[in-house]
């Protein structure tokens, strides 16, 4: 992990800030990260302050945030301005979106607590050994919800 004066190469970036080089290189495509200047051999050289806005995407993240919808806030700022209040209200938004999907949630554990009652009603006059046909019941049982199981 060498330096070149007080600049990090992608490694070093990389593992400072807990991304891959990969994450570097799709976050300067994306305009979430300057381009580094390069050294004659084609190294990239990232600015000290490369850390700070790596770890405030991966944060920014976290929450929810898109990289696109940081690349438009960080284009804003490298310009000078300050998207502060569209900042505030892509959380809220963001805010609203999660609490939506936990009332969303909610109707789908109150189902599937229902379901599972069913169920065992059902395997208690099932044989040993013999199909309940339980995954079967759920075609009429649970409604959808918006487009989203709850492993996406």
């Amino acid at each position: 992990m060498e330096k070149a004066g007080n600049t990090l190469r992608s490694g070093e970036l990389a593992k400072l800030s807990g991304v891959s080089t990969d994450a570097l290189r799709h976050y300067e495509r994306l305009g979430v990260l300057a381009r580094p200047r390069r050294t004659q051999a084609g190294y990239r050289l990232y600015p000290p302050e490369a850390l700070q806005r790596v770890q405030v995407v991966r944060r920014a993240m976290s929450v929810g945030f898109r990289l696109a919808e940081l690349a438009r806030i960080f284009g804003v700022r490298d310009r000078g301005g300050a998207p502060c209040r569209e900042v505030r209200a892509l959380a809220a938004s963001k805010l609203a979106q999660i609490d939506a999907r936990m009332q969303e949630l909610l109707v789908v554990r109150r189902h599937l607590e229902e379901l599972i009652g069913i169920w065992d009603d059902r395997l208690e006059r099932t044989p040993e050994g013999q199909r309940a046909g339980l995954l079967e019941m759920l075609s009429s049982s649970i409604p959808p919800l918006s487009g989203k199981g709850i492993n996406q």
